[in-house]
């Protein structure tokens, strides 16, 4: 009874504990790469299926009578013994399939006629417990392969290239010999051993009729591999995400295309080889299928070298965002009616609680339409439009639609959080766009009432998911009509190329797009979706360095758009026609027309826009008879004015504005008569004086000294900003004291305020560099 429990309990539950590599293949299963297991061997994840031909080839070798024995070979065993008896020494060990199988478990203990005993004993209970096809899976999953092979999975790949399912006769009779010559495979010796023993095999499998002559014949012309192949390395930072994401020694089919990957990957580097130039050595870029929110290729970083941090995987890696996240901020100020398309945003010099918001040209446009701004990435009327919206609320929207990296309070990115106060990741912000498609491509599946599914909004996804049941609701975090105007906006905009540095390719398929460029030039972005792909991009250095020219408009589009290049898809999306209506919008304001406007365009808003303020830009004011000089009721008779609507900015925003738009009419002066009591100035330059002549010494560090501007505001809480020669310089508040160098010259210094007022001031350099 003790012997037959122990017998019984013999086997251990687990036959095999070893430890196996971490393998990723591609959505149809083709290998793109493998981490080695913990002790070094590559040993590949136990297989499930033994190829036909290594399973006849291997029995044919090994153990002739292996699907009709029960563990052990009788037969085999008395010839084993009767060769070691006569030779003096052991020459054969009669082992069964099943045997080896349980010497392979027991890490090959030493070969003694008590450890044998022990192989023929677990043989048989092995044989109780598994199938026949199990027994030859754990064989052909642990036998050598010679060096740090392991299983015939990694064998295939190591010496042929490809997977076990599609071996030759050749190559699985080359395999089924090797178990038991694992030497034999240093492919510089014993080549022509290695070549007759596997001809020797494949005569055997003729003779018994398992392959025909022909296939016999192209069997042994079949060349014996001159040396082992480096396993496939692509997608190499993915892997390092599986296995961090729990799929340790596991053989994972990603949603990864191999024939996308490869070329990305190819792409990449043919960037890298150009951007090293300027000293930017990383790049990053991520495919993903708009409709499954699946990763199709995945490139972590360039091949720079470990001196430049190729093993970084950027993708994961949080990073200044610039002003890649912009188009979401003009999407929600849609979406909540706050701003039409076309609404005229402020674009002047800004001081908000000590935040000196600049544009990237350092210029300013007075006031912009709001799609303008966005597609020329202004940074200025951003913010106008980001302290209209709310950061608080801002911040929350971005965690809702996948933004990971927000790790701190809102208060502590404030306004910045639009320009690139907050760092995020390739992999979240490609993943917003990304869902962000999908939401507009899916508000079109269902119909009814309800047509949002908020679980539309996910990060990427490498493997194949299964998705909780859809729930729809009547909105989700961004409406279908604020997304299409918004990628109908990022449409309009230019690609890189010749002269201004924008060409546009009619040609292309239209994609929205948008870039980013951190402060310092550390980060360049570009981001692209269209109803099937999104295309993320980083370029710059992993340890934070900014070279001059590292844009996302100059680095990393052109990178972009050779990506999508290698994609086909869908032309655009569909226009949510059901949540568009069509309004009267001023031509000049962009807001809805009021009964001034005089120029009005029938354009598509989204039903929110319905609520959004009329134009406040037109003014009814009184001319005089001559339509020269305004006029007022106590100065001139009511029957004798000349109303008419006006386009009028505020001052502030018309000081910039009328210097690039000539059309721009300022109000005509009043008439003598007729004196304007807010006239009287109220900004005055203390110093320098009119016609000032200033001595600027050369320092000898060969720079030029800076004297102290002075002026002086009737209000303390006015803003001053500061220009020497139409450039702006900076802003003061209270104390109106700049310091300021200039070249050898005459010069103009002007002051305007936040009302519009403007002073102007001669001055001439005698001296400076």
């Amino acid at each position: 009874m003790v012997l037959l429990l122990w017998y019984f309990f013999s086997l251990p539950q687990k036959l095999f504990n070893s430890s196996y590599s971490t393998v990723l293949e591609d959505h149809s299963g083709h290998l793109l790469s493998a981490a080695i297991a913990s002790d070094g061997q590559w040993r590949f994840p136990e297989i499930d299926t033994v190829n036909e031909k290594f399973q006849k080839a291997i029995i044919a070798y090994e153990d002739k009578r292996f699907m009709n024995h029960l563990g052990i070979d009788i037969l085999a065993l008395g010839r084993a013994i009767r060769m070691n008896i006569q030779a003096g020494h052991v020459v054969s060990g009669g082992s069964t399939l099943t045997m080896q199988t349980i010497r392979l478990s027991r890490k090959n203990p030493d070969r003694t006629v008590f450890q044998k005993i022990i192989e023929v004993i677990l043989a048989t209970r092995a044989e109780l417990r598994y199938s026949k096809k199990e027994i030859l899976q754990f064989y052909a999953s642990h036998a050598p392969f010679g060096g740090n092979v392991v299983g015939i999975e990694a064998a295939c790949w190591r010496y042929f290239g490809r997977s076990s399912a599609e071996l030759s006769w050749g190559e699985a009779a080359l395999l089924a010999v090797l178990p038991n010559n694992p030497s034999l495979i240093h492919l510089a010796r014993n080549r022509d051993l290695l070549k007759a023993k596997r001809n020797h095999l494949l005569e055997k499998l003729f003779q018994q009729h398992e392959l025909d002559e022909i296939s016999f014949q192209l069997a042994i012309t079949e060349p014996i591999p001159e040396k082992p192949q480096p396993l496939p390395r692509y997608a190499s930072h993915l892997l390092d995400q599986v296995v961090k994401a729990g799929y340790r020694q596991k053989v994972v089919r990603s949603s990864v295309d191999q024939e996308i990957q490869i070329r990305a990957e190819q792409i990449v580097d043919d960037h890298f080889q150009r951007i090293q130039a300027n000293q930017v050595f990383n790049a990053a870029a991520l495919i993903v299928d708009v409709r499954s929110g699946e990763v199709l290729a995945y490139v972590g970083n360039t091949k720079s070298g470990d001196d430049h941090e190729q093993s970084v995987d950027v993708i994961q890696a949080p990073r200044s965002t610039g002003s890649i996240l912009k188009p979401f901020l003009f999407a929600a100020m849609l979406d909540e009616g706050k701003m039409l398309p076309g609404t005229l945003i402020p674009d002047v010099p800004t001081l908000i609680s000590g935040f000196a918001p600049k544009n990237f040209s350092r210029q300013y446009d007075g006031a912009v339409p709001a799609d303008k701004a966005l597609i020329r990435s202004l940074n200025v009327p951003t913010i106008y439009e980001l302290k209209d919206y709310r950061y608080e609320k801002f911040y929350r929207l971005l965690q809702s639609i996948g933004m990971s990296t927000l790790k701190k309070s809102p208060d502590h990115y404030g306004l910045s959080l639009v320009l690139g106060g907050a760092e995020g990741s390739l992999w979240d912000i490609t993943g917003m766009y990304a869902s962000a498609a999908r939401t507009l491509n899916n508000y079109f599946q269902y119909p009814g009432k309800d047509r949002y599914n908020r679980m539309d909004f996910h990060s990427p996804l490498f493997t194949r998911t299964n998705f909780p049941d859809t729930v729809l609701e009547s909105s989700s975090y961004l409406s279908a009509s604020s997304l299409w105007l918004t990628f109908e906006t990022l449409k309009e905009l230019y690609r890189p190329g010749e002269e201004t540095g924008w060409q546009h390719f009619s040609s292309t398929t239209p994609i929205a797009w948008k870039t980013g460029t951190s402060f310092g030039f550390r980060d360049g972005w570009a981001v692209g979706v269209t109803p099937d792909y999104a295309v993320g991009v980083w370029v710059g250095n992993a340890d934070g360095e900014g070279r001059p020219g590292l844009t996302g408009t100059e680095a990393a589009a052109p990178l972009m758009f050779d990506l999508f290049a290698i994609l086909h898809g869908q032309t655009w999306f569909q226009k949510p026609q059901s949540e568009l209506t069509s309004a009267a919008v001023c031509s000049m304001s962009g807001q809805r027309a009021s009964s001034l406007c005089d120029k009005v365009d029938t354009v598509s808003i989204p039903v929110a826009g319905l609520t959004s303020a009329l134009c406040q830009y037109h003014k009814l004011i009184h001319l005089s008879p001559d339509m020269k000089y305004r006029v007022h009721s106590e100065c001139a008779s009511v029957n004798e004015m000349k109303s008419v609507s006006w386009f009028v900015l505020p001052a502030i925003q018309e000081y910039y504005f009328k210097i690039g738009n000539l059309y721009y009419r300022s109000l005509p002066a009043y008439r003598n008569d007729c004196a304007d009591p807010a006239s009287i100035a109220s900004m005055d330059i203390i110093y320098p004086k009119v016609n000032s002549k200033i001595y600027l010494p050369v320092q000898l560090d060969g720079k030029t000294s800076t004297t102290v501007f002075e002026a002086t505001h009737r209000n303390s809480a006015s803003v001053i900003f500061w220009h020497i020669d139409g450039h702006f310089l900076g802003s003061t508040q209270k104390s109106h004291r700049f310091s300021i160098g200039a070249k050898q010259g005459q010069h103009v210094l002007t002051l305007v305020d936040d009302l519009g007022e403007t002073i102007q001031r001669s001055f001439t350099v005698i001296s400076g560099d």
